[in-house]
């Protein structure tokens, strides 16, 4: 018999898998039936329709107890696993709105990230906030991991709802024993004769900020991390905005002002179809932080 014609008019299905872990689980039909409410008749037949699916033995059935087949193991490992898949599923859809992500590429809402998480745990306890770095341009939005995101990049932002939350000041990156990090402040045609990491996928910095004649050497980085070691080994200073100084402090990086630098806007961005109920709640909440 071949697979075609064992499934005609059978479908494998979820309670199917569940019959099956509940008789290994318990150990018996009856105690499986029991477990799920039905029949012990309706646990025989929805087992041996799930062996015809199948078209195997999945179980070595006595008078005293049941064991699973050496095939059995392998599909009672699978349907657990598909069981907890669909289980989570459920849970996501139907926690629906009572959980919010927000996504970011790097540094969340910098220096006010955790007064944000703090008003919005005493304001919003019904939903629970989760923020979720992810590298890519959208911090995650068109993966589908998040509701919204906090974008700083160049984005072209038409293919999203956005609203600007704010602005933030640019900063230059460098090692702790750099000798520019014994000064105030740095300048942008300082730059030019030194070596800038630039992250082209998620950073927030181009050439465009130089003449075309004057612009520095680059080394181009991965993400986050890539950009902090290249940064670290003093072999490379960086540009980025201050919430990258607030959310990456740390041993042999110094930051810096840059004097002569428009600042970067901070864009909240979500899907315009799909946008979360607390979707304005969040952008009053983050604009009234950068305010």
């Amino acid at each position: 018999m071949d697979a075609t014609r064992r499934t005609a008019g059978t479908a494998l299905e979820l309670r199917h898998l569940r019959c099956l872990v509940a008789i290994v689980d318990t150990g018996s039909l009856t105690d499986a039936a029991h477990e799920l409410g039905v029949s012990q008749a309706a646990v025989s037949r929805t087992l041996a329709a799930l062996e015809g699916v199948l078209g195997v033995r999945l179980l070595h059935r006595t008078s005293r107890d049941v064991a699973p087949t050496t095939v059995g193991v392998r599909v009672l490992a699978r349907a657990r696993s598909l069981l907890t898949g669909a289980d989570e599923l459920v849970r996501e859809a139907t926690v629906g709105h009572t959980r919010l992500h927000i996504g970011h590429a790097w540094s969340a809402f910098g220096r006010h990230t955790t007064e944000f998480q703090r008003r919005w745990h005493e304001q919003h306890p019904e939903t629970e906030l989760r923020l979720v770095r992810h590298n890519s341009p959208t911090g995650g939005l068109a993966e589908g991991r998040c509701d919204l995101a906090v974008v700083r990049a160049p984005l072209d932002l038409r293919a999203w709802s956005h609203a600007l939350i704010g602005y933030e000041t640019r900063y230059v990156a460098m090692a702790s024993d750099d000798p520019w990090s014994r000064r105030r402040g740095i300048r942008l045609d300082e730059v030019f004769g030194r070596t800038l990491a630039i992250d082209r996928r998620t950073g927030t910095t181009t050439l465009d900020l130089w003449p075309e004649p004057g612009r520095p050497t680059v080394e181009y980085t991965q993400d986050i991390d890539d950009w902090l070691s290249a940064v670290a080994t003093g072999r490379c200073v960086g540009l980025t905005p201050e919430s990258t100084a607030a959310q990456y402090r740390r041993d042999g990086i110094a930051y810096r002002p840059l004097r002569d630098a428009g600042p970067v806007p901070v864009h909240l961005i979500w899907r315009a179809r799909d946008a979360h109920p607390a979707t304005h709640t969040v952008i009053a909440l983050a604009a009234d932080l950068y305010r």
